[in-house]
């Protein structure tokens, strides 16, 4: 036991020690840059934690920060329940299930910036494509509240795709013999669902949860892309303000602050659903 054990952790080091120089160690200068106050046009000090309690009294981070939390609780419930009918389509799809796999699959693959592009097209006031089947003149990202969820829209035609994807493969792990027995009980679609298929899927709904919660607090490229946080900052997640405030304000001990709490608020949740897993599984 002791020399499998000391063989596993050898194999294990590498891909440790490379998580440290690339992940950890990054973390541990953010976090040290955050209790200073630094920036190209005043010589670094230390600061305590005058940088967190600016956040305290910071509009701005609030207005980030409730952006970022809606963004994301929308978003994960709208692709939950998209995925979850998808999926539920999708087991019932027969010879063509390849083909459905491959058209449910696409909005995933293609690349976020390009998504983001694609869809300011989309929603361009004059000659989009939304406005043009809708025979109307609507500025979708000239407006704070539109242009949040046309970004809220944008991201849960890309991220479907995986949920349902990981809802399916729920779907499959379920033994069919349940679903004949139902239906011998006489059990209609909707209370199979209520009683066999969803108890079933919680641990994989959670897992998507967890994944998508993740992703939608800390998103910046898609956001960014399509409206660089604007306008009047109404779509400014917290990835965003802190982006300009480290790169465009140069204020690097404040943006470190910010990436911080966006790195607190995701652990948080993180823990959360893992309880939740945790109490799923027992």
């Amino acid at each position: 036991m002791r020399s499998a054990r000391r063989e596993a952790l050898l194999l294990l080091a590498p891909g440790g020690l490379l998580l440290v120089v690339v992940t950890a160690l990054p973390m541990l200068l953010v976090l040290w840059l955050s209790f200073e106050t630094r920036s190209v046009f005043r010589p670094p000090a230390f600061a305590g934690l005058d940088n967190y309690l600016r956040l305290a009294y910071d509009p701005r981070f609030w207005n980030a920060l409730w952006n970022t939390v809606y963004f994301a609780l929308v978003s994960v419930t709208l692709e939950l329940v998209l995925g979850m009918a998808i999926a539920l389509l999708v087991a019932r799809a027969g010879r063509v299930r390849s083909l459905v796999y491959g058209a449910m699959l696409v909005p995933w693959a293609i690349p976020t910036v390009a998504s983001a592009r694609m869809w300011e097209w989309m929603y361009n006031a004059e000659f989009g494509v939304i406005n043009s089947l809708l025979g109307a003149q609507i500025n979708w990202l000239g407006d704070p509240l539109l242009a949040l969820h046309a970004a809220i829209a944008m991201d849960v035609w890309k991220s479907t795709p995986f949920v349902a994807l990981l809802l399916l493969a729920g779907l499959q792990s379920i033994p069919p013999d349940l679903y004949r027995a139902a239906a011998i009980d006489g059990a209609r679609a909707w209370t199979t669902f209520r009683r066999i298929t969803l108890p079933l899927l919680v641990p994989v709904i959670l897992v998507a949860i967890v994944f998508r919660t993740i992703d939608a607090l800390r998103v910046f490229d898609a956001v960014y892309v399509l409206t660089g946080g604007g306008p009047a900052n109404g779509t400014e997640t917290l990835s965003i303000y802190a982006y300009k405030a480290l790169f465009q304000t140069l204020e690097f001990g404040y943006g470190s602050a910010l990436a911080v709490a966006v790195l607190a608020i995701t652990a948080a949740a993180t823990i959360i659903y893992a309880r939740l897993l945790r109490a799923g599984g027992q």
